[in-house]
Formats: structure tokens, sequence, C-alpha cells
């Protein structure tokens, strides 16, 4: 006590200034009420006098001077006065309150008697003034009590019960951020107001009502923020919403415009917006923002637009074009950007219309932009354009198969494709590994087969279903045609592989597509070896008794069944309720890929279901019975030699990365190689046990021998360059040179977090150098492949 007495008039002064100040903040605090702005208004200037005038009290107590007399005088009459218009203005608060906030329509009683009650407060102070009931002065200008000074405090405590009653029973009306400070200024004050019954010369009363006044703005203040953002936080999204209205509107009118475009050409159903999600793609791996991506995309989706300008007859012609027809053809870039450029909005729709066909080495059209001169946009559509055309259906011929279709953007790289751009296309293709990105038809199981109809043998067939280490289970159910019923009229698996994984009869289409037919599996378990190595078929009857089989493929059978395949074998499991068979097939090589096509003789098969595990099985899962392939036949280097069967399927012992070596070695694609990346690959990476995938694994690069490389998973920066010299005449003398053997030698240097790689092989010199983000002292670096064998591997 002795403290708050020694330092009140400090602690007045500082109470004083604040309630100043936020007076002055509520006169400009537009986003509140009016009236309620001039209540609080009003509460903190109140309180801003009461305590101005009782620290004037207590300065002046005992001067006896002219201005010491008038000032004792003005400053006490001053305390009884403001103390009680504080809580007048805090009752002028909760009405506007209860009435704007409360949802009540009018003003509660209870404060309309506290006015009035404030009222009479005002006439007894005159009264008590005037007549020294309320306090009297001595000869040396002190202040005393007057006998009626309990009086004085009946009105404001009648008005703060009052409030109080109001307050908790609207309690739950009342924001939350404010219900207990408007609890506690009606509390505190009449609490402090016994106190002040005991203690004089401290006034606990004025400080605990200016202290209240205070932490009220401050609680209004916050709810205030927080109002203010929820209407900003509504107005925000109401917003987003309307620009999420505004964009699905035009995606919507894109998505028509550009359906309305596939529309006129029967053969590309669905283009533009395949061209649309490739191209998002191709931005997205570049590296590109979220916005570039979406723009890339609405402008994949329009690039065609122009074609509503060319005649129907020209679009559909199913033979070669003439030159006149060509030359309209040319021109719906063009008449896409005339189109387009209304859209002042998004200007890069018509640019990017206008130069889809420009080629990167100027060849193209319609104004033969060259390099960096076509727009960026323009050249990342022209190479998924480009796939796209290859990988769909057109009336002169099938899809291209995927593999074939990356070759021919590897071709077109530096030509017809920005090389960026044209490598990250063909960095999605050897992503794309179970081949969705490509023109899907209507679908079901089976791939592409729920119902199979079969009349003569062969003549209906389904798609081919991949087989891996994964097992894969199917379930059907088939019967026989009843008027043509016999031991024949069953179903039939073909085990194949082929570039667009279907099944062909005709010898131009087993040719153009490398169709391989290993043999066949009919139901009943006979079999036919055509290109398989061996084929063993083991049989386990469920039926007790004879069986008339004719009588039960009327009736109908299910069938389950599971197959799998590891390296150079495959594994097929009939099961039905008259028999188990399990056959097992040792195919050519583990190169070729294998596929399950169904077909049948007289019969309908249905309810196909079919289902891929996810975990692969053991190496030993399928008894071998024939001998692992091995064309290994060079001498042994430094390294023990390698066989690549399938894409990185082997790699070489790891080897630590020095400040010079070199490392030279003998390869050989592999009879089945028959594709550019079928080579040597070089691996630059770390792991704790010095192997490709082993604990810790980061990879800092992947070179291939062709030119081509992956970048790093974010653990280095690479930047290859690959030029071709004098030596190499084209990519189909590189493969031959590369099935007949060459001898091939690596250079590395490293410096620091810096190494380079550089090679030179009929005519592809490479120089790729790596950067890595982070000191990691031991780097070793080990050579993989696909579809190739490494022998006589030296280091120096």
């Amino acid at each position: 006590m002795e403290f708050l007495r020694q330092h009140q008039l400090s602690i007045m002064l500082f109470l004083s200034g604040t309630c100043t100040v936020l007076a002055i903040l509520s006169i400009f605090t537009s986003s509140m009420p009016k009236k309620r702005r001039r209540a609080l208004t009003l509460l903190e200037v109140y309180a801003a006098l009461l305590l101005i005038m009782d620290r004037y009290a207590y300065i002046f107590r005992g001067n006896t001077t002219s201005l010491g007399w008038w000032m004792v005088r003005i400053s006490n009459f001053s305390v009884f006065l403001f103390s009680i218009c504080i809580i007048h203005a805090f009752t002028l608060y909760l009405c506007d309150l209860m009435v704007n906030e409360g949802g009540l329509k009018t003003i509660p009683r209870r404060l309309m008697v506290a006015e009035v009650i404030f009222g009479v407060s005002i006439i007894f102070l005159v009264f008590g003034v005037l007549t020294g009931l309320y306090y009297t002065f001595d000869e040396t200008n002190c202040y005393h009590r007057g006998t009626g000074f309990l009086m004085s405090y009946t009105g404001p405590v009648l008005i703060l019960l009052l409030q109080l009653s109001v307050i908790i029973q609207y309690y739950k009306k009342i924001a939350r951020k404010i219900r207990i400070p408007l609890l506690f200024f009606s509390v505190m004050p009449a609490c402090a107001t016994v106190l002040q019954l005991f203690f004089y010369g401290i006034s606990f009363q004025n400080l605990a009502s200016v202290g209240m006044a205070v932490l009220v703005y401050i609680f209004v203040l916050v709810d205030m923020n927080k109002r203010v953002n929820d209407v900003n936080r509504l107005e925000v999204q109401y917003l987003k919403d309307e620009q999420q209205n505004i964009m699905t509107l035009f995606s919507q009118t894109s998505m028509a415009l550009a359906n309305a475009i596939d529309a006129k050409d029967e053969y590309t159903h669905g283009h533009s917006m395949r061209v649309a999600e490739y191209a998002r793609k191709i931005a997205q791996a570049a590296g590109k923002d979220e916005k570039y991506c979406t723009d890339v995309y609405y402008a994949g989706l329009l690039h065609d637009v122009g074609k509503i300008g060319v005649p129907v007859s020209i679009i559909n012609k199913t033979g070669k074009l003439s030159d006149e027809e060509f030359a309209e053809i040319k021109k719906h870039p063009v008449i896409g950007k005339q189109i387009l450029s209304s859209i002042s909005k998004s200007p890069y729709l018509s640019i990017a219309a206008n130069s889809h066909h420009e080629r990167y080495d100027g060849r193209g059209y319609p104004e033969g932009l060259k390099g960096d001169d076509i727009p960026e946009i323009a050249r990342i559509i022209s190479v998924a354009d480009s796939y796209d055309a290859m990988t769909s259906k057109r009336s002169y011929r099938d899809p291209i198969p995927q593999q074939k279709v990356r070759e021919e953007i590897v071709k077109g790289t530096g030509t017809q494709f920005d090389p960026v751009y044209a490598k990250i296309m063909v960095h999605l293709i050897d992503l794309d590994t179970e081949y969705e990105m490509k023109e899907h038809e209507e679908v079901t199981e089976l791939s592409g087969k729920n119902i199979l109809r079969c009349g003569e043998y062969r003549q209906e067939k389904s798609e081919g279903i991949f087989l891996n280490e994964c097992v894969t289970k199917m379930h059907l159910h088939f019967v026989c045609d009843a008027d043509k019923a016999s031991l024949d009229t069953i179903p039939s698996f073909v085990v194949f592989d082929s570039l667009d994984a279907r099944i062909h009869e005709t010898e131009s289409k087993r040719k153009d597509l490398l169709y391989m037919e290993y043999g066949t599996f009919r139901f009943d378990g006979k079999t036919e070896k055509i290109a398989a190595r061996d084929l063993q078929v083991e049989f386990e009857k469920n039926a007790t008794g004879a069986v008339d089989f004719v009588e039960e493929y009327k009736k109908g059978l299910d069938y389950d069944i599971e197959a799998v395949r590891v390296k150079d074998h495959m594994m097929l499991k009939l099961s039905s309720p008259l028999n188990t068979m399990r056959f097992i097939m040792a195919l050519p090589d583990c190169s070729h890929y294998c596929y399950l096509g169904l077909t049948g003789l007289n019969c309908t098969i249905s309810n196909v279901e079919v289902h891929k595990e996810e975990e692969p099985v053991a190496a030993d899962y399928i008894p071998r019975i024939a001998p692992e392939i091995n064309y290994i036949t060079g001498p042994e280097g430094d390294v023990p030699s390698i066989q690549i069967d399938d894409w990185r399927s082997a790699t070489t012992e790891g080897l630590l990365v020095k400040e010079r070596m070199t490392i030279s070695f003998h390869t050989m694609s592999l009879p089945t190689a028959r594709l550019i990346w079928h080579c040597p690959y070089i691996v630059l990476y770390y792991s704790a046990d010095k192997q490709v995938n082993g604990p810790d694994y980061k990879e800092f690069a992947l070179i291939r021998l062709d030119g081509e490389h992956w970048e790093s998973d974010g653990q280095a920066t690479n930047n290859m360059i690959v030029n071709k010299n004098d030596d190499f005449e084209d990519w189909e003398t590189w493969k031959k040179l590369n099935k007949t053997g060459m001898d091939c030698k690596v250079e590395i240097y490293r410096e620091s977090r810096r190494i380079t790689v550089i090679s030179e092989n009929a005519g592809i010199q490479i120089r790729n150098v790596t950067i890595m983000k982070e000191d990691i002292p031991e780097i070793y670096v080990s050579l993989t492949g696909d579809q190739c064998v490494l022998t006589n591997i030296r280091i120096s």
C-alpha cells in the first residue's frame, strides 16, 4: 500500500495519457458503429479527465493560494462528476451493444433505469457539494469527507449492479473476446469502492474505473480486429470463389471449343485435352510455376482452334494431301491466332496457336522461326502435340508404339524440337512404364475386352496383359456356344511380345511391331511351343468321377488364374472346379516383354476381373526348366563382367571416384536390343555399402552413352554437352555398331564437389559436369545400362 501511495500520481499520469491516446484512436476508428464509437470515446475522455483532476486534487491539497483554493474545489468536484460519467459512458456502450449485436429490438429497461439514476446522481452531487453533504474543506484548504459521503456511492453502485445483471443475462449474445472485460468493468469498480471506504488517501475506485476503461477498449479493439479480419477473409473467399467461377467458366468454354475442334476429325477425339495434359507435365518437370503451367495447359487445349477454318473434307481425308490441301492445313495456326487474339487478357493463347508448328531448326511454319525466337510456350506444345499425334490412331495408321515414339523424339531433338523440352518428354516417357500417356479406348477389365465373344479361333482377341515379377490374378467365366459345342470350344491364352501389346496375325504387322509369339495355352491343358525354349504342364484333377467336359462347357465354368514372369521364365496357373493346371514356359531371353492375350473358339468369355499384386515374388519362385542365357564371352578385366537384360537390371561393383581415373570396357548390345538407349550407362552415387541402391543411397548422375542423362533427385546439378563429330553417321549406324560390339573409354575428374565425365564413342562426344550440393568425401561410379553386355572392364 505504501508503494501505491508513493507512486499513485505517476500511475495516474500514465493512465490518463493512455486514455487520451485511446480517445483519439476511437475518434478515427471507422470500422465501429457510430454510437458505439462515441460511447467508447466518451469513456476514455472521462477516464482521462478523472485521473487528471484526481491528480490535481492531490497536488494542490493544502495549497492556500488563490489558485490552490480554486483548483482544490474544481478538481474534487470533477473527480466525483467524472467517476459517475465513466459509468454513464459504459451504459451508452452497453445500450448500443445489446441492440446492434445482442439482437434486442429495444434497449433493456434496466439500462434506461440506470440512465435515470445517473441523472439523479448528478443532481445529488451538485446538492451535496453546495451543502457540504459529500465533502468539506478546512482552513488549510484540505479535503475532508462529509457526513453524507457514503450517499455519493449509492448511485454509481446501483448503476454497476444494473449493468452487471444485463451483462449476465445476455452473456451468450456478447462476443467471446469482450465478455470478461465487460464483467470486470462492473465488478472491479464496485470492489474498489469497498476498499476506498477503509483506505483514505489512495484512489482505488478511480484507478480501478480507469483501468477497466482501458481494458474494455483494448478487448473491444481486439474483437473489432477479429471482425474486420473475418470480413476480409469472407471477402477474399468471395473473390476467390468468383475467380474460381470465372476459371471454371473459362475452362468449360475452352473445353467445349476444344471438343468442337476435335469433333471435326474423327481420328483426333481428345487430342487437344491430351496435348494440354502433356504440355502441363512438361512445364511442371521444367520447374515452371503453377500459373505458367496453367497457362500452358489452356494454350495446349486451344492450340488447334484454327482448324475450325479448315474444310472438313481436308481434315478427314484418308489419303495423302495434295500441295493445295496441305497449304490449307498450314493456314490453321494463323487462323487460330486471329480467333484467339481477341482474348487480350491471355495473349499466350494466340501466341501458342500461331507458333506450335514452328521447328527448332527454322523449317517450320507459318513464320519459319528458329531456336529461341520461337515462343517458349509454343516450343513446349510442339513436343506434346507431336507426341500425341504419334501415339494416337490415324486414318492411315495405328498408334506408333511408345518406344518408337521415344526414338523419334530423340532423333528430332535440336532439329524439330527444343532440346530442353524434348529431353523432358523423353524423361516422362521413361517414367511411364505402364504406357498411360496415350489415346485410351473405352476399356474395362482385361485391357479392353470385358466380354469376348469368340467365333473362329483368334478372330477375337483381347489386348495383352503385361506380366512381371508381381503376380497378376484374374477371374473369368466362359461358356461355349451350345450349337457348336465340342472339346475344342474353350478359351486359350497366347503368350507374346509386341511393341503395342497386341496380338497380330499378318506378317507385315508382326514385322513392323516386332511381334514375337512364345506359345499358346489352352484351357484343357494342351499347349503349342513356338518361340519359347521349353514348356512344361502339370495337371491335377479336382472333380471326382467321370466328367462330361462338353456338357460342363455348355453350362459354363469359372476360372481363377495366376500369372507371373521372373527373368526368362513365366508361369501360369489355371484353376476351375474340374481341374488345376500349371504351365511353365522358358522364354527366349530376359529382355523381351511378356504379355498374355485371351482368345478362344466358339465361346463367350465374361465377368473378367484383373488384379496385380504389389509385392514382387522371389527370384526362385518359378522352377527353372531351361538354363539361363548368358552372352558374356569376352575376357574378364579388373571388374567382373555383367549382362544387363533390362533397364539397369545389373550393375558393376562400385568404384571410388578419384581425382583422375579412366574406365575402359567393351560393350555389345544383346540380340534383343533394338533402340538407341539400349547401351551402357554411367552412374555417380553414394551408398553406405558402396553398391547401387544400397543403404543411404544418393544418386547424383545417370549418364547414357547415347548422350542423354537423368537429373538427380535434388542431390546435384548436371550440365551435359553432347556433340556429334564426323565419325557419327546416323542413329541406325550407331545401333549397328553397338550390336557388333565396340570399345569404350570414360574419363572421370574430381575437384571437391565437381565431377567431370568425358566420353567419346562412335561419334558421340559427351562432357557432363556434376556439381554436388553438399560435401561428400566418398563418391562411387558404377556401370550399368539396358540390354547390353559389358566385358573387359579396366580401371586406370
